[in-house]
């Protein structure tokens, strides 16, 4: 899939707001993937529960958006974002059970599905599991500028905070990342470092 550019995701937008479908389903093609990468280091195994919620909001507030396809960008990792801390909440005040007392209660072991194996297996996979490892505010401020593509300004927005916060957090993130052990040991696969 290619990225879409920033014009075909206005377009796509204009439509959606004028009610469109297909412009919706643009959008969703498009921008789906990277927030439900952004969720999982936010809320994690609720990710994909809090990305629909997302998505429900957006439908229904879609037709009072005003603004560009960055402006739009913007808005919907907000929601995401919000959507996320208040699951994280709920979680807390529920004090769900963790998967192992759980599959105790079940008598045995859940049945690993496959395709969940693989992409667990994957590049990108990884890559959101090491920045979920960060601390939140990193962890965030990496997902907004690398994975979801936002500017400092835009993701300024997304997270309440300043633009020199931002750029901050993102460095400390990154720096955090090269540093960690698994990134220097692929490394070391690879050869980078050399002999």
């Amino acid at each position: 899939m290619h990225e879409i550019r920033d014009e075909e995701l206005a377009d796509a937008l204009a439509a959606a707001v004028g009610g469109d479908p297909g412009g919706f389903a643009v959008l969703w093609r498009a921008l789906h993937p990277p927030m439900l990468r952004y969720l999982r280091v936010v809320c994690a195994d609720a990710a994909e529960d809090v990305a629909s919620e997302t998505w429900l909001q957006v439908s229904r507030d879609l037709a009072g958006f005003r603004g560009g396809a960055v402006a739009f960008r913007v808005w919907l990792f907000r929601v995401a974002r919000h959507r996320g801390i208040d699951e994280n909440r709920r979680a807390w005040r529920r004090h769900e059970e963790s998967y192992e007392s759980v599959d105790a209660v079940h008598g045995g072991g859940v049945t690993r599905d496959v395709a969940a194996d693989v992409v667990e297996l994957s590049d990108t996979d990884r890559a959101v599991r090491l920045i979920a490892t960060l601390p939140r505010e990193q962890a965030e401020a990496v997902m907004l500028r690398v994975v979801a593509g936002l500017d400092v300004a835009g993701t300024a927005r997304v997270l309440g905070k300043r633009p020199g916060a931002v750029r901050v957090a993102t460095m400390r993130g990154l720096r955090r990342l090269a540093d960690h052990p698994e990134v220097l040991a692929h490394r070391d696969e690879d050869g980078e470092y050399g002999s």
